[in-house]
């Protein structure tokens, strides 16, 4: 059985990181709604989890509860934000091949 899910996270906006990717993660750890999940970080959202130390706080308990998460090194690199992200510990690698066999192998795929 497939029980992981990988959330796709592209939107910059903090509420919705808040209200949705975050709120979703966590609680599909805690409630065992998931056994594993995955929080990319792609594109703009890089630079906010870079910048916001609200997020940066969020990322850590969610770390803490067993959340994945993990980053696009391209986008990190192009947005100058790569030590950022490697100093709060966030896995950085290249996304477009992973995420192309996630999507070919219809594994479970959240995108906000």
């Amino acid at each position: 059985m497939n029980d992981h899910l990988y959330i796709l996270w592209t939107n910059p906006d903090e509420i919705t990181a808040e209200k949705m990717v975050f709120m979703y993660a966590r609680n599909s750890i805690l409630q065992q709604w998931w056994s594993e999940v995955t929080i990319i970080i792609w594109g703009a959202t890089a630079k906010l989890v870079a910048e916001s130390r609200a997020v940066q706080d969020e990322i850590a308990v969610l770390k803490n509860v067993g959340v994945h998460v993990t980053a696009c090194i391209a986008c990190a690199e192009q947005l100058g934000v790569k030590e950022e992200l490697e100093n709060l510990d966030i896995e950085l690698k290249p996304w477009g091949r992973p995420l192309t066999e996630i999507i070919k192998e219809n594994k479970k795929l959240l995108t906000i």
